[in-house]
């Protein structure tokens, strides 16, 4: 496909994102099936600018006036790849299954000054009910951040060291200049492409499929890696999902002691069994998802508890640009409630000088902070360990300068700050 077609095939996307309210994944996905004659090289460069558009929305619309598929797309290649208006110019040309051709006013609007007069929220490409949620916790430093989280993300591995190291994933990884994450001991890191550049599918190099590594984020790694579980210890999972921190707990552990990984929803918890097996994992018994005897009859049981609690995911807009524009107040309220109700049951199952590990993918104190002094307030037996305590007693070295929130208790890993998603994690002990 000629560049402009794919110009005009994320303009359509986008269009389809709109109208049918469709998840970008999904669209793009219906789109690769109606044109199978667009080839891989095709679908990845229309995934970047659909993606591109997204993480841009705000800031694209203050600056084209409107947030239209086509200025939305304009806004993206004007921000995200530099062009210049002639350059766009020729690929809006008019011609066969390329755009029409850029009006007086659009290239008006591309000729001029982006930022000029944008509000703070449209600056930082968030949406605008989330700018004093994002003030509140970012201070001054909330467009910096909205604006790493409107960045592409790159991709990052954990080493499973159940199976190999890091050297030999970086050796069986180096065509694609993987290098060792600056903070995680057992993170590899691919940069994210530019343009129309492809990301690499590490899942179907050899080395991924013999278990050597799993897809995961830094943050991910280092929320995993401050639970602190040894060789020997009995640990619970409480919403183990797919899995990702479940395994990175098993290898932590060196097959040793025992991890209970739970999900209430079967089709999340589904995909572990078959990652378990590839990780050489064996000290994980996965309980039936929904079944709350079987976890009742678990209380006062565990060494470490954790909590992967359900969020709204702000922290994951790198990787999925649309979600942050789907994300509404009544989502918000919901997954605090969701929150509450998790920690509460994992409470019942520490055991004395035991520890619970609270995590989300969000940036929101709403979810974070908040969250966790609720529940001190009203769970005397629990008090938080200030995160750099933690951090020395679990990873040790390559500890961050500071949390992004500025905050001594909980930790949060941002894009701005850390090179991550954005992760929180507070560690809380039981009193003996």
């Amino acid at each position: 496909m000629k560049p402009s077609a794919r110009v005009q095939a994320a303009i359509d996307i986008l269009e389809s994102i709109a109208t049918q309210h469709q998840p970008a994944a999904m669209a793009l996905a219906d789109w690769g099936k109606a044109h199978r004659f667009a080839g891989s090289g095709d679908r990845s460069a229309i995934g970047n600018v659909v993606y591109d558009a997204l993480r841009n929305r705000a800031l694209s619309a203050y600056h084209m006036r409107g947030d239209s598929p086509r200025q939305l797309v304009l806004g993206a290649l004007h921000r995200s790849r530099g062009l210049d208006v002639e350059a766009i110019a020729a690929l809006f040309d008019g011609a066969t299954h390329a755009p029409a051709p850029l009006t007086g006013d659009e290239r008006t609007r591309l000729t001029d000054g982006i930022h000029k007069g944008a509000a703070i929220w449209q600056q930082a490409n968030i949406p605008q009910w989330l700018e004093p949620h994002f003030t509140r916790v970012f201070g001054d430093r909330l467009v910096a951040e909205g604006e790493a989280l409107a960045r592409r993300a790159p991709v990052d591995l954990r080493v499973n060291t159940l199976k190999a190291q890091r050297p030999q994933v970086l050796e069986a990884l180096a065509r694609f200049g993987a290098t060792a994450t600056p903070m995680s001991p057992v993170g590899v890191r691919i940069a994210a492409p530019d343009g129309d550049g492809r990301t690499p599918n590490v899942e179907a190099e050899a080395a991924h499929g013999q278990g050597w590594f799993e897809v995961q984020d830094e943050g991910s790694q280092i929320a995993a890696a401050l639970t602190g579980v040894t060789a020997g210890e009995h640990v619970l999972d409480l919403c183990a999902g797919a899995g990702g921190k479940t395994l990175a707990l098993a290898a932590a552990m060196g097959n040793s002691g025992s991890i209970r990984a739970y999900d209430s929803d079967r089709l999340r918890l589904r995909p572990i069994h078959e990652r378990l097996t590839r990780a050489g994992v064996t000290n994980v018994e996965v309980i039936t998802a929904g079944d709350t005897a079987a976890l009742d009859a678990l209380s006062n049981r565990f060494d470490c508890v954790l909590v992967d609690a359900p969020c709204t995911g702000s922290g994951t807009w790198r990787r999925k640009p649309d979600a942050k524009w789907r994300l509404k107040p009544d989502l918000l309220t919901a997954r605090l409630k969701d929150q509450a109700t998790v920690l509460a049951r994992a409470a019942r199952h520490v055991k004395p000088g035991g520890r619970l590990v609270y995590v989300t993918c969000s940036v929101l104190a709403d979810e974070n902070t908040d969250q966790i002094a609720r529940f001190v307030a009203t769970n005397r037996l629990f008090s938080v360990v200030p995160w750099r305590t933690a951090w020395t007693r679990t990873i040790g070295a390559a500890m961050p300068h500071a949390s992004a929130d500025g905050r001594d208790d909980g930790l949060l890993m941002s894009p701005a700050m850390h090179g991550t998603d954005g992760f929180y994690t507070a560690v809380l002990a039981r009193a003996k």
